[in-house]
């Protein structure tokens, strides 16, 4: 394939993937799981880590909008929540290879209502009052194959004097053994919200005339991070390219009494995140939680929101924007099984993931805007804390495949608001409780 038609391909496969349900970066994109923010994807991310090449990241964030100053009960992990990061490594919609990871809450002194009781400087420093211990268990075609643990996750950002220091006193960070012998790297706990782009999009597409871009709306805001780093060996199969994606489940049941609550039951899927951007914005209001539910294999069940999808006529209604033709037939088959030579696996089955070819190393030069930009490397092949998934879609919706002039379309924000680390799990600290620009970021004049 020339470079100008695997370009082409690559876009097409951008424009498709604009109108599948399958994506979301689901700050609070549905109904019911809005009500539950803890277990309430924001993104996932999965890519080849730039440092270690040999390894795949990948992340899943919950709990949105963490205002770093919210206390006294401050962020953590749902104890009756499990928290997957599955993997389709040969192409059938199905996980192959599942980690699950389970949260235990944990008070030492339950007399006080302060979460440090003197400065926290080490995951296990007696001062921390409330703490989070978790596992990590590997699961293959069903089967349990090990469980690491228990860990404790990174502890809140609570403010200079709560904890002093914080990232120099210990990174959260540990490691562990799979069962075929190579060592994986696991993080949990708070971090910075690393997805950008302006949420007045919702205020009829940038107030209806692209004036209200340019500002981060989640600048300052925390989320809870998920990361695990492995072998990429270690996840593929056959081919190279896998799929990722991630489910957060609860008991059916739950049971109130005053002051205590009790889960019960078989767990069911609340909520389910891969690409990004869609459920918020391709499927409409009355089927946003049930395709939370759905899982890869289930999408054909939103196929009308996809051949016929809203966003170009909006484009079109509040932009002039010629919306493309429909049905949207090609693209959609295009997206759901991935790009042929980039990213398609053999004997592929339509489903919706994050598809990852896993042969294709880091750039020395990485653009925001990823394959648009000729850089294979970056979203829609994985998705990277970088890439500028809100621009790509964009312009990927109002047809750049047919020459239109759409560069100028995107949110006037192009990277996140602090930098990212540069090792695992790249993703940047959590902003402190005690930053005065997040407790007044626009303060009146004269003060």
């Amino acid at each position: 394939m020339s470079r100008k038609l695997y370009f082409l391909a690559l876009v097409v496969m951008l424009i498709g993937y604009q109108m599948l349900p399958g994506r979301a970066s689901s700050h609070r994109e549905a109904p019911l799981i809005s009500s539950d923010p803890l277990a309430d994807h924001t993104d996932v991310y999965a890519f080849v880590s730039p440092d270690a090449p040999d390894t795949v990241t990948m992340i899943a964030s919950f709990v949105p909008f963490e205002d770093p100053a919210g206390g006294p009960n401050f962020y953590r992990f749902g104890d009756n929540v499990l928290y997957e990061i599955k993997i389709d490594n040969n192409g059938d919609g199905t996980e192959d290879i599942t980690y699950q990871f389970r949260f235990t809450s944990q008070t030492v002194n339950p007399n006080t209502f302060l979460y440090a009781t003197g400065p926290i400087k080490s995951l296990d420093d007696a001062n921390r009052n409330l703490y989070q211990t978790y596992t990590v268990t590997r699961v293959e075609s069903g089967r349990t194959v090990f469980t690491a643990g228990p860990m404790r996750t990174m502890y809140d950002n609570v403010g200079p004097a709560s904890t002093p220091g914080y990232g120099g006193n210990g990174s959260g960070i540990y490691e562990f053994r799979q069962a075929d012998g190579t060592v994986g790297r696991v993080f949990a706990g708070q971090t910075d919200d690393a997805f950008f782009l302006d949420l007045r999009v919702f205020d009829f597409l940038y107030g209806g005339n692209l004036s209200e871009a340019g500002t981060d709306s989640l600048a300052g805001f925390n989320v809870h991070s998920i990361a695990i780093q492995v072998p990429r060996a270690s996840l593929r199969a056959a081919s190279p390219i896998i799929g990722v994606w991630s489910t957060s489940s609860r008991p059916a049941t739950t049971t109130r009494a005053a002051g205590t609550e009790t889960t019960t039951g078989n767990l069911v899927q609340v909520s389910r995140l891969g690409m990004p951007l869609v459920n918020e914005v391709v499927i409409p209001l009355g089927q946003k939680d049930r395709w939370n539910g759905s899982t890869p294999t289930q999408d054909g069940q939103f196929l009308s929101y996809v051949t016929d999808p809203e966003v170009p006529k909006l484009l079109q209604a509040v932009y002039g924007l010629t919306a493309p033709a429909t049905p949207r037939n090609d693209l959609v088959q295009v997206f759901l099984t991935g790009v042929p030579n980039l990213n398609q696996p053999p004997g592929v089955r339509p489903a919706e993931m994050i598809r990852l070819n896993t042969d294709i190393g880091p750039t020395a030069s990485p653009s925001r805007l990823g394959v648009l930009a000729n850089d294979i490397q970056g979203f829609p092949n994985g998705r990277r804390l970088g890439d500028d998934v809100v621009d790509i879609t964009l312009q990927a919706a109002a047809g750049i495949l047919t020459g239109a002039r759409v560069s100028f379309l995107g949110d006037g924000v192009d990277r996140n608001d602090v930098p990212l680390r540069t090792t695992f799990p790249y993703i940047a600290q959590p902003h402190s409780g005690g930053n005065p620009w997040k407790l007044n970021p626009r303060p009146p004049a004269g003060n």
